[in-house]
């Protein structure tokens, strides 16, 4: 399910929704989200100081509360 979310909002936010590319990484207490987006739609993702990836981070974590995981979101470049 997390996957899919930030999939989703990754894709509203960028100019060029087919390279946004999500990596799963299972762990037994944490999951970890690699985001992998275009060069040039790296600033959109992240924010102004970070704002819009806190953001995103947030629900992330209020996502996983149900399974009991955390979440690690990782913005590639």
């Amino acid at each position: 399910m997390e996957k899919e979310l930030v999939l989703y909002v990754a894709k509203a936010l960028v100019d060029e929704p087919d390279e946004v590319e999500v990596n799963m990484i299972e762990g037994e207490k944490s999951t970890i989200l690699e985001l992998k987006v275009a060069a040039p739609d790296i600033g959109k993702v992240i924010g102004k100081h970070g704002r819009i990836a806190k953001a995103v981070r947030t629900i992330l974590s209020a996502a996983s509360t149900k399974t009991g995981k955390r979440v690690v979101l990782e913005i590639l470049d």
